[in-house]
């Protein structure tokens, strides 16, 4: 096949890269240039796409004997994940931007220009596996080693792009194998530190960097029966299940920690109560898709693994469509979740599709 190798600087991108070669097929590497300030410079383990990288992914390619290219997806990156963090935070809700960036980045707007240039599949670095069906039907499934597993990062592609993915690490059992591997073929990345946190805030800052772009004004710090007892500096500051920075200035009526159930932006509120009014019983959102082959019939409960976090366990649960809806219902209270977050939905170690929650229901009523 014709693979166009993303390649962000890393050593998983690279090492998959090479992988894609050695297995035949006709490798391209791009990178893909999504700051907006070109110059930018990488701080140790934190950011993405800085000229750095691009030059670190230049020299991989260079040993692995493909072309290299820089594609400038600056522009797009800007609109469809940057600005969407944005207004997802401005709206309440706690956006994942590397759900985005997959969704609407690597695999809409760079597949549809591969395969505009004539290429057949994109190829990532990512931990996962694409499996055919005794159908033909592809399915994305967790990748060998679960403590290395990126499958929910990916949940948000669709049956069409699957059938375009390329994930030559899925069945590696440990990421020392693979920087192994690249300090064996003589990449420069075999010990580069792996990338964390949003790139796109590289130092860390996220509220600092909302301060900036959404602006901050004092509001009410009310308790779950409706009660104002202190005040905030902003409530984009907050995130459900915070418990550090309330400042609320006096006790709970029986002395115990109070956590961030609530961030209502449009009112300025933030409402806080106890620990355990952060176990969740139902998650719903409007806004799913099925990663392959759909349900026969999704308006019937089924059983399977949610999970609502890159690094959290999955729960076992029952899901169904209803009025437009994904709802899961995990056996046991999800922990802290927030409008906003992404739940994948499992069922065994393929990921069956997943939505981006808009409504939580708590599992101890106010």
């Amino acid at each position: 096949m014709k693979v166009l190798a993303a390649m962000s600087g890393g050593v998983d991108s690279a090492v998959a890269a090479a992988r894609a070669v050695e297995a035949g097929h006709d490798v391209v590497g791009v990178h893909l240039a999504l700051s907006r300030m070109p110059g930018t410079l990488r701080t140790g383990s934190r950011g993405c796409c800085t000229i750095e990288d691009s030059m670190d992914a230049q020299r991989a390619a260079n040993i692995i004997g493909i072309p290299y290219y820089v594609w400038d997806f600056s522009e797009r990156f800007k609109l469809d994940v940057v600005d969407d963090f944005i207004a997802e935070y401005a709206a309440g809700r706690t956006p994942n931007p590397c759900m985005r960036c997959n969704e609407r980045i690597k695999f809409a707007a760079l597949l549809e220009k591969a395969l505009d240039l004539g290429f057949d599949a994109v190829c990532t670095g990512h931990y996962a596996a694409v499996v055919t069906d005794e159908y033909g039907n592809r399915e994305l499934h967790r990748a060998s080693a679960w403590a290395k597993d990126q499958s929910y990062v990916l949940g948000v592609l669709t049956a069409d792009q699957l059938a375009h993915a390329m994930f030559p690490l899925g069945a590696t059992p440990s990421k020392a194998e693979v920087r192994a591997e690249a300090e064996a073929r003589g990449l420069s990345v075999a010990n580069k530190p792996d990338s964390h946190d949003i790139c796109f805030i590289p130092d860390g800052d996220t509220r600092g960097w909302l301060a900036e772009r959404v602006g901050a004004e004092t509001g009410d710090i009310l308790d779950r029966e409706g009660n104002r007892i202190g005040s905030h500096e902003g409530a984009l500051a907050f995130t459900v299940g915070q418990r550090k920075g309330l400042n609320i200035g006096y006790p709970s009526a029986d002395g115990r920690p109070r956590f961030v159930l609530e961030v209502r932006p449009k009112d300025n509120t933030v409402v806080v109560g106890p620990k355990e009014a952060l176990d969740i019983a139902e998650i719903a959102g409007s806004r799913f898709t099925w990663a392959g082959l759909a349900p026969a019939d999704p308006a019937t409960p089924f059983d399977c693994d949610v999970q609502i976090r890159a690094h959290s366990d999955p729960v076992p649960a029952v899901a169904f469509v209803a009025d437009g809806e994904l709802v899961v219902r995990p056996h046991t209270p999800l922990d802290g979740v927030a409008p906003g977050q992404t739940a994948v939905v499992y069922v065994g170690t393929r990921v069956l599709g997943q939505t981006t929650i808009d409504r939580t229901v708590s599992a101890v009523p106010a």
